[in-house]
């Protein structure tokens, strides 16, 4: 017996997960996730944060820790 995915047919459960997103800009992270699945919340943050462990079906935690720029005064 083959899975669906082995006989190319797509599941309509909706999306749970983003791996392809990995190493994308968070911009882009988030415009997907919304196109994807626009009932949900796009949270961003910074790795290390401390956040609530509760789990909310409603919410997506995009998880930052990269500097895009050079720090600069100013």
């Amino acid at each position: 017996m083959s899975s669906p995915a082995a006989e190319g047919k797509v599941s309509d459960a909706p999306k749970t997960e983003w791996p392809e997103l990995v190493g994308r800009k968070i911009k882009e992270a988030k415009e997907k996730i919304k196109a994807d699945r626009p009932d949900l919340k796009v949270e961003v943050v910074t790795v290390g944060t401390r956040v609530t462990e509760e789990f909310n079906m409603k919410r997506v935690r995009l998880w930052v820790d990269t500097v895009a720029e050079v720090p600069r005064i100013g």
